[in-house]
């Protein structure tokens, strides 16, 4: 069974961890009905349509 010879240092554990490390931005879209942004899959905040119903009511 392999067993490491030296002690990893904290530096070289924290950039091999931060290479899996990657923010995505936020899927914004337009909204169809008042083409304000919304993110993907949420109720529309200054209309309340979600998938052209009516939902909730707007701002």
């Amino acid at each position: 069974m392999g067993v490491p010879k030296k002690r990893t240092s904290s530096m070289r554990r924290n950039r091999r961890r931060a290479a899996n490390f990657k923010i995505t931005p936020a899927n914004v879209t337009l909204c169809p009905k008042c083409k304000e942004p919304v993110m993907s899959h949420r109720i529309c905040p200054s209309c309340g349509f979600y998938k052209d119903r009516q939902v909730s009511e707007g701002a």
